[in-house]
């Protein structure tokens, strides 16, 4: 470990795209690190400091930006999504080059990298199918990372995340909309991790996840995605939306909510709870809408 890193007592830990998840994270970590939060947003800093956070301004788009994060901290939070476009995550390659040999990585993937699994439960073993380039680029970036691991004698975690709710992420515009959903029959399955436990798991992951290993983080819901929109309307009063078939579907909706309501799969969350010893304060999306519900 290089002097840079050694300094201030305390570890450093640098988080890559510090958004929601991020500012949840920095509470459960700023105690045990000197954290730095990576932005392209220089209006964020004082957002950050705020967190216990010491921003640097950079862009994973431009590499000619990153290079002050060079051996800048031994762990690294890498929560920041591919480009837009393409089948390649560009701007995990950018990070790879940058990253100190030795470090220890935490990837906050998502779980469609399965593509659809027709309803199955769906283990860490399970192969990677992407279907769409959303996807493909996620398993580039797992690709890209495991082999800079490989060869910089570093530590990596790979956690696969399905759709992400809090009290500020709920479908509440969409059922407001009446955007109809998909008839029981031709429903999928969908998995959901509150944003808190997300952070929780994302720091545990940092000090108790093995190296290599893949991890689903993920609750104890096995709900389909309409049974869920539904449970978000009970709760806050609002109208159920109509269900429609997947033929009647495809005219209503964009091309990415489509590929969402396209892919079936029941994630197994056992790894969490065995091996980063995960236990969920936000077991059951139920529950926790309800709460919410309440709360307002």
């Amino acid at each position: 470990m290089n002097n840079k890193i050694r300094q201030f007592g305390r570890p450093r830990l640098l988080v890559i795209g510090c958004g929601d998840v991020g500012m949840r994270l920095l509470p459960l970590v700023r105690g045990r690190f000197r954290v730095f939060a990576l932005t392209s947003s220089p209006e964020r800093s004082a957002q950050l400091r705020a967190a216990g956070a010491v921003p640097v301004i950079g862009d994973l788009d431009r590499a000619s930006t990153l290079k002050r994060l060079r051996g800048l901290a031994q762990y690294v939070v890498h929560l920041a999504p591919p480009q837009g476009q393409g089948s390649l995550d560009l701007r995990t390659r950018r990070l790879t080059a940058i990253l100190p040999e030795g470090a220890r990585v935490v990837y906050v993937s998502t779980s469609g990298v399965y593509g659809d699994c027709a309803g199955q439960l769906v283990t860490e073993a399970r192969p990677v199918a992407p279907v769409n380039p959303r996807a493909q680029r996620r398993v580039d970036a797992e690709r890209v990372l495991r082999a800079w691991a490989v060869g910089a004698r570093a530590q990596l975690a790979i956690l696969r995340v399905p759709g992400i709710y809090a009290a500020d992420r709920l479908p509440l515009k969409r059922l407001a909309a009446a955007t109809p959903a998909l008839l029981a029959a031709d429903d999928v399955y969908t998995n959901h991790i509150h944003a808190d436990d997300l952070a929780r798991i994302v720091a545990l992951a940092l000090f108790r996840a093995l190296p290599g290993r893949v991890y689903h983080a993920v609750d104890d819901s096995r709900m389909k995605m309409a049974d869920y929109f539904d449970t978000v309307a009970d709760a806050f009063g609002m109208a159920r939306p109509p269900r429609v078939s997947r033929a009647q579907l495809e005219a209503s909706v964009s091309e990415v909510a489509l590929s969402f309501m396209s892919e079936s799969r029941k994630l197994d969350n056992a790894r969490i709870k065995q091996e980063l010893g995960v236990r969920l304060r936000h077991p059951e999306v139920a529950q926790a809408v309800a709460a919410m519900a309440l709360a307002q």
